[in-house]
């Protein structure tokens, strides 16, 4: 079995951005600080941190600015956020930020919920977003929302997905991440995705960024890694889901991803109980249980070695 996996896999860390985006209970700046840090000594190389949205829509992020300041430069960790607009780009760049996720949906309806676009037009503009990044000298991954379904009943064409990842790359996207938003994939659209995609993306690194709201995260994961994705956002504990999503679920946790891959022989080069202590000390912060469960395990946090 393990020939037919890679040996290594990339995990990004969503969880100061998706995850804590989701909870209404305010995280001070500095805890934000803290648990990023404590993710690096993790192991972690590439952390989403925070996202350049509209404070009156996402409170949670609007400490943008203020946390980008506070984080120290270290070499070999990427620092991103998520930007919707340009002038999140513009915020963004304002603030320093080297790595940012210009991210726009397919969806028509969450389009108009999340910025007040449809499709089409979010595709335009997010076509300018990637330009203006690399204008920036910005790194800069395309996000596209909802690429395995939108929740709303409506129908999202895979040429739609195609024609989409098509212009970003044009525009000079340096990775490309597809994002099952409503946690609606499933192993049959995941292999007809990214069938339809890879031939698109030639060498340009693709991300998968999944929910697990029907419970398929993992198993889509499995899926993934045989179709050559090497590259997952993953949130600690589980957390997150979209404000703009109804019933929406958490990412998938990044210590079941983790001690997924280890059992497969794959190297993350994270320390899974280090990611736990973190998730329990966030978990106490917000006096809730999170959907993720190796982190819950008491022996978990009893391991010495990195995994």
């Amino acid at each position: 079995m393990k020939k037919t996996f890679p040996d290594t896999v990339i995990l990004t860390e969503v969880g100061p951005r998706d995850g804590f985006q989701f909870e209404k209970k305010i995280v001070p700046t500095s805890f934000k600080q803290e648990i990023i840090l404590r993710l690096v000594h993790a192991g972690f190389r590439n952390i989403q941190v925070t996202a350049f949205v509209h404070p009156r829509k996402v409170p949670q992020m609007a400490d943008a600015e203020t946390l980008v300041a506070m984080l120290p430069s270290i070499p070999d960790v990427a620092f991103s956020a998520l930007a919707l607009n340009l002038t999140g780009i513009e915020r963004a760049h304002a603030a320093g930020i080297s790595h940012i996720e210009a991210s726009i949906s397919a969806s028509d309806r969450h389009s108009l919920n999340n910025t007040g676009m449809r499709a089409d037009a979010a595709l335009k503009m997010g076509s300018q977003m990637v330009g203006l990044s690399k204008q920036y000298d910005m790194w800069v991954r395309a996000g596209i929302q909802c690429v395995f379904g939108s929740g709303y009943e409506e129908a999202i064409p895979v040429k739609a997905i195609v024609q989409a990842v098509q212009l970003l790359i044009d525009a000079g996207a340096d990775a490309l991440c597809l994002a099952d938003t409503t946690g609606m994939a499933t192993p049959m659209s995941i292999r007809s995705i990214l069938g339809a995609v890879m031939p698109v993306v030639h060498d340009i690194p693709v991300i998968l960024h999944l929910h697990d709201t029907r419970g398929l995260g993992l198993v889509n994961v499995m899926t993934a890694l045989s179709c050559g994705v090497t590259h997952f956002d993953t949130s600690m504990a589980g957390m997150g889901g979209c404000p703009f999503v109804p019933n929406a679920a958490g990412n998938i946790a990044t210590e079941d991803t983790a001690h997924l891959l280890s059992s497969l022989g794959i190297n993350t080069g994270l320390n899974i109980p280090e990611i736990a202590a973190c998730a329990r000390d966030v978990e106490a912060f917000f006096g809730k249980t999170f959907p993720g469960k190796i982190y819950r395990l008491p022996e978990v946090l009893d391991l010495k070695a990195p995994n």
